[in-house]
């Protein structure tokens, strides 16, 4: 990506430029809000960013651009984001392994067992935090362990609305930061980032958004008078029932966690991550690998095919709680296929976009809009927005602005990690706002709170823009390319 020469090309209008990105916009919206729904991005979705890349390759035939220049410019769009891929198969590995092993029902059990009546409200950002940072899924928290905490909170007499903000609050911050989320690995490969330094760069935000967060709502618990008792008795004991739970797993992550602080790069530590997860299943929980081999006794052939299923497809982990089978499941290598097709798609209208030289007409126009680093990080911010309540998905928001403007952060010599951080700063965490898109369609349902009800308690969705804005504004922690950390 450092490498990625601008294309520029004189022949282009700006009108002639947006004309790929507003046909994009216009079907993308009418395939999501009258046609699909929540299902667009089983496939249809996909589709229309090939659509937005025929457009635009009309455009580039019209102004004189050759077949040949935009299918290699797609073909480097794609080479560039290689890394990313892979560590997208290697996070649906490393989300298997650590399911069966029962690292992560290990963190959903103690961080059930911090709950306490008196600080209901932000132990529930923290227990959802965790768990999301766990599973990678703000989707999997919200309809399962989300669910519960709406229930306890519910007996306990708290407003729902601000439960569920709570929950929300949680389960995305934990989503944002989470090397095993999908927005958290498409961000850093539509900006031309590196996954780990995309977290680590983002941090600069997010924990003070959270913090901030946690203090409004540690107040918030202060003015209510909940009343009754947490009871999280069965869902311990259903956890306890299935997995053995034990205090040595946590090594795994621990070694994980290290890798990362030392700088090793992101496939060997997820690699190192996938493989010690695997060997902790075989130790730990031996009936387990043997059901998913589907034999009664573990051989070396049972454990090798346990893992390696855990690894690469579909597996589920059933417990006495139904609340529970949701979230003890995963979908290894094979569930992050439909997030590498979407980035390939992606890809695909990006690279036309940018051999046609019409991303380099857009970004000069914003630029000339505003010469301030400000104005570019605003913009971005903005378009993220913008395609949230337009074309309702959080994965287009991030996917689109991230092509767009990657080229303008270049031009101001700003590092690929501002704009992936802004990206999800602006376009993950307030897809959720929007009751058309289909996450804030999903959470709403899930949790049975209306969108208009949480809406003023998801504090860390809404502060999480205003946060990067303020950052920006007065240039901290705003990384520059010849920078040398």
């Amino acid at each position: 990506m450092e490498e990625a020469k601008i294309i520029h090309n004189k022949e282009l209008n700006i009108w002639e430029a947006l004309i790929p990105v507003i046909a994009l916009i216009i079907m993308l919206a009418y395939n999501v809000l009258f046609v699909f729904g929540d299902d667009a991005l089983s496939g249809s979705n996909q589709f229309i960013l090939l659509m937005g890349g025929a457009v635009a390759a009309i455009v580039g035939f019209r102004n004189k651009v050759s077949y040949a220049r935009m299918i290699e410019e797609v073909g480097n769009n794609i080479k560039s984001t290689t890394g990313a891929i892979l560590i997208l198969l290697f996070v649906g590995a490393l989300a298997g392994t650590w399911l069966i092993s029962g690292i992560i029902p290990s963190m959903i059990y103690y961080g059930l067992m911090i709950l306490n009546p008196t600080i209901f409200l932000p132990a529930t950002i923290i227990i959802c935090a965790v768990i999301s940072i766990a599973t990678g899924s703000s989707w999997t928290t919200s309809a399962t362990v989300g669910i519960a905490l709406i229930g306890i909170g519910q007996a306990m007499g708290f407003n729902l609305g601000m439960v569920a903000g709570a929950v929300i609050s949680g389960a995305y911050f934990g989503d944002k930061m989470s090397p095993l989320s999908d927005t958290t690995n498409l961000a850093p490969a539509m900006a031309g980032a590196e996954l780990f330094t995309h977290i680590r760069y983002m941090a600069y935000t997010t924990v003070p958004t959270i913090s901030i967060t946690l203090v409004i709502f540690i107040i918030l618990g202060f003015t209510q008078s909940p009343t009754g008792d947490i009871d999280t008795t069965a869902l311990l004991g259903s956890i306890d029932e299935a997995f053995n739970i034990n205090l040595w797993l946590f090594l795994v992550p621990a070694a994980v966690i290290f890798l990362i602080v030392k700088r090793t790069k992101p496939l060997i530590a997820l690699l190192a991550g996938t493989l010690l997860g695997g060997l902790f299943a075989i130790i730990f929980q031996p009936d387990i690998v043997a059901k998913i081999a589907g034999t009664d006794s573990l051989s070396f052939t049972a454990a090798y095919k346990g893992v390696m299923q855990a690894m690469t497809v579909d597996t589920a982990i059933e417990t006495s709680n139904a609340e529970l089978n949701d979230l003890f499941s995963a979908s290894g290598m094979s569930g992050m296929l439909g997030t590498i097709w979407l980035i390939i798609c992606a890809l695909v209208f990006g690279g036309i976009m940018e051999a046609i030289g019409a991303l380099s007409r857009i970004s000069g126009a914003l630029l000339q809009l505003t010469d301030s680093i400000f104005g570019l990080f605003a913009s971005t911010v903005a378009s993220c927005l913008a395609i949230n309540f337009t074309a309702s998905d959080q994965y287009l928001a991030i996917v689109v602005p991230g092509k767009m403007f990657s080229k303008a952060y270049e031009e101001k010599g700003l590092a690929p990690e501002n704009l992936s951080r802004t990206l999800e700063d602006s376009g993950t965490v307030t897809s959720v706002l929007v009751p058309w898109n289909t996450c804030g369609a999903y959470q709403s349902s899930v949790l049975g709170v209306s969108v208009f009800d949480y809406f003023a308690y998801a504090i860390f969705n809404y502060l999480s823009p205003f946060m990067t804005l303020l950052f920006a504004a007065f240039k901290i922690k705003i990384k520059m390319l010849k920078e040398g950390k």
